[in-house]
């Protein structure tokens, strides 16, 4: 095996860190396709706003999560206890690059969705659909359990690792931002597959996306190997899971993209206009009744 031989460790070690710098490059560039691309059209058409919605919440999670994981004495320690055949957790540190630089991203993202601020043409139906802004309150509310839960119901209030802890938190931030990535694409599918188009939103983030997925997975497992031990993965569910739900969703936007919807049969911005046309007659419908 690699890790019997100190020449091979290294070399793993070194591919592992180029891994991890070359996902972090990939993913972290995925951002700004589509913002870019606002700004030119001065409109946010063709973009399922429950996108950036979902988006900002799990990457403002998974940054405090690598942030203690990296920084925090307590959930290090808390990890070790956890994980005694090996105590060393396998986040790194341009895993909190990568979440601190997509929270700001997301959130600027987010505010193109706001003319008063940009000045960009929103659509009629652009608003955050009612199942998404459910999902986002229940994640915020099971956040706020978990933290009482560890500050009342755990040992020493959350510092004993035998019971309820403050590393119990972070693993439900970490899961908070895993289940984002699984719902956060769906809306935009959706909007697509509606629309039989993909104007307006960008194919980019979704190929840098696909390459940062399996660069991701790769100093993944890596690490785990090196180690000598799968708890690697284990102990690490949300960026393996990350990685895996990020291919495949990537996969279905590559395919509407460059096969289903190649050749669109109309433009977005002419399906906007008659969106809010059709919002408009019925406000003065509903004004009149």
């Amino acid at each position: 095996m690699v890790y019997d031989d100190p020449e091979g460790v290294q070399f793993a070690k070194a591919v592992s860190r180029l891994l991890g710098w070359m996902y972090f490059l990939a993913w972290s560039a995925s951002f700004y396709p589509q913002p870019i691309a606002n700004w030119y059209r001065k409109n946010t058409l063709g973009l399922a706003i429950d996108f950036p919605t979902l988006n900002v919440l799990g990457f403002s999670c998974y940054a405090v999560s690598t942030a203690a994981f990296l920084f925090s004495p307590t959930i290090r320690s808390q990890y070790a206890y956890r994980h005694p055949e090996n105590p060393e957790t396998t986040m790194r540190f341009n895993d909190f690059l990568f979440a601190a630089h997509g929270a700001v991203l997301c959130v600027i993202i987010y505010s193109q969705f706001f003319p008063k601020i940009w000045g960009f043409r929103v659509g009629a139906k652009q608003r955050a659909s009612r199942p998404v802004l459910v999902i986002f309150w229940a994640c915020v509310l099971a956040l706020l359990f978990v933290v009482l839960l560890a500050r009342f119901r755990g040992i020493d209030k959350g510092y004993n690792p035998d019971g309820w802890a403050w590393i119990d938190v972070i693993y439900t931030l970490g899961y908070v931002k895993l289940l984002t990535v699984v719902l956060k694409y769906i809306p935009q599918v959706w909007v697509n597959y509606k629309r039989k188009s993909t104007q307006g939103w960008s194919i980019y983030p979704m190929l840098l996306d696909f390459a940062g997925g399996w660069l991701s997975l790769g100093q993944l497992i890596i690490d785990s190997s090196l180690q000598n031990d799968w708890s690697g993965i284990t102990g690490n569910p949300i960026k393996f899971g990350l990685g895996n739900v990020t291919i495949v969703f990537d996969i279905i936007f590559i395919l509407q993209h460059y096969v289903l919807y190649r050749h669109p049969p109309k433009s977005l911005e002419d399906e906007d206009e008659e969106e809010d046309a059709d919002s408009e007659r019925e406000g003065l419908l509903s004004q009149r009744i």
